[in-house]
């Protein structure tokens, strides 16, 4: 199929110029929701444009997530740490203000992956713009935060050029290639670095349980305020349970496990 044998059509190492661009994830702490309505979504984007105008770097792929950001970068002759501690700052403050609150918004070290192959360049930007489908949010072509719709439309804060060369400015075959994602062998570790497993409910549960020591969880919405912020802060401590899991193994009220464990 096309796509296919676009990608190993350009197995070639990158020529001069291409070797500082990066697969960048952007953790939230505690795995914590950082957008929580869509001014949050246009607040990060602006905040890209403003870092894009500081360090001139060139973007090429991102996707907003619920709690984290996929983002590949072309740093150019700029250190991938600044521009990356200016994009985190800025929101940060941003956040902090709105939902009146203090302390890190994200882990203080981003992930890296270096992009060594335009091949690589190709499945990465497709695996970026298949996160939300992963994560059953929508199809991958509907989301909204997602710099999929760039390459279909009018670009706004990505730059197109070097993707669309290696696609010989043929849109069918953009789509084509991002279709194929289902039929690859693709996997989570290989772009993130990353073999942890989430919990089930049925896992988190038992954890829990085991963790505190207690056989029925329905006992801690009946806890005092001081009493359940300190469980939750607990059970935070077992890896592989996220926030709006959690909350709904408990029987919370999300925000409520946001402030306890802030």
């Amino acid at each position: 199929m096309k796509g296919m044998i676009l990608v190993s059509r350009y197995p070639r190492k990158y020529q001069k110029g291409y070797t500082n661009v990066y697969h960048i994830i952007l953790r939230s702490i505690n795995q914590q929701e950082i957008f929580y309505d869509n001014s949050d979504h246009k607040k990060f984007i602006k905040c890209i444009q403003q870092t894009k105008e500081k360090y001139v770097y060139e973007l090429y792929a991102y996707v907003l997530m619920n709690n984290h950001i996929h983002m590949l970068i072309n740093a150019k002759d700029n250190n991938m740490s600044k521009i990356m501690q200016s994009l985190a700052i800025s929101y940060a403050m941003y956040f902090n203000k709105k939902y009146n609150r203090i302390g890190h918004v994200f882990y203080n070290r981003f992930k890296s992956k270096n992009i060594e192959t335009e091949g690589y360049l190709l499945r990465t930007l497709r695996y970026i713009h298949f996160n939300p489908e992963k994560a059953g949010i929508c199809e991958y072509s509907k989301y909204k935060w997602s710099s999929y719709s760039e390459y279909l439309n009018e670009a706004t804060i990505v730059n197109r050029e070097i993707i669309d060369n290696l696609f010989e400015r043929d849109i069918e075959r953009f789509k084509e290639f991002h279709n194929e994602y289902k039929n690859t062998e693709d996997s989570e570790e290989e772009f993130e670095g990353n073999s942890t497993l989430k919990l089930t409910d049925d896992m988190a549960i038992e954890k829990i349980k085991t963790h505190l020591k207690i056989d029925n969880l329905i006992e801690i919405q009946n806890f005092s305020n001081r009493k359940r912020d300190e469980t939750i802060r607990k059970i935070n401590e077992i890896k592989g349970i996220e926030r709006k899991q959690l909350a709904r193994i408990l029987g919370l009220n999300e925000r409520t496990i946001y402030r306890a464990i802030k």
